[in-house]
């Protein structure tokens, strides 16, 4: 097992991301990229990780930042901040590295990142995932994981407000 000192040293930013990936296509590892908001962290987005996780050799896990997140869901959210949502990413074995964007779509990163796939769940097609096109076009692959129903953090946030 890992020491957990090491968990915080699989928090990347754009730079030492990018360090990393030179490092990792050297040693000629298959690079798998996805992204969410992970705000409360459930049964479902473990099964959508570790697919993702299966399709390469490493996983970057890219994380909605709370601004993008209070943009995207409201201002109610995110429940958990963005290090605290990517430091539980970072201690998920499946997880290789994490990293957190600032805009509303992970468009940039994923075109810093070219991986060599890059999967989303079951939810989207492949005209709706940012950033498939130009991944196929590098000559990367696109999967659409498939969600594991019943599981989402909203549902969950609705629960707890029930008496």
């Amino acid at each position: 097992m890992r020491s957990v000192q090491s968990i915080p040293d699989k928090i990347f930013t754009g730079e030492t991301l990018q360090a990393q990936l030179k490092r990792w296509r050297l040693l000629n590892k298959k690079i798998v990229f996805t992204n969410g908001v992970f705000d409360i962290l459930h049964e479902g987005h473990i099964a959508s990780l570790s697919e993702a996780a299966s399709h390469g050799n490493i996983l970057i896990v890219g994380v909605n930042a709370d601004a993008s997140v209070k943009r995207l869901k409201g201002e109610s959210r995110p429940v958990n901040g963005q290090n605290s949502r990517a430091l539980v990413l970072a201690s998920l074995v499946m997880t290789d590295a994490v990293i957190i964007f600032e805009e509303d779509t992970p468009y940039n990163l994923i075109t810093a990142v070219m991986p060599d796939v890059l999967v989303k769940g079951g939810d989207y097609t492949i005209d709706t995932i940012v950033g498939a096109k130009e991944v196929i076009a590098n000559g990367g692959q696109v999967v659409i994981a498939p969600i594991l129903e019943g599981f989402s953090t909203t549902s969950i946030i609705e629960r707890m407000k029930q008496p």
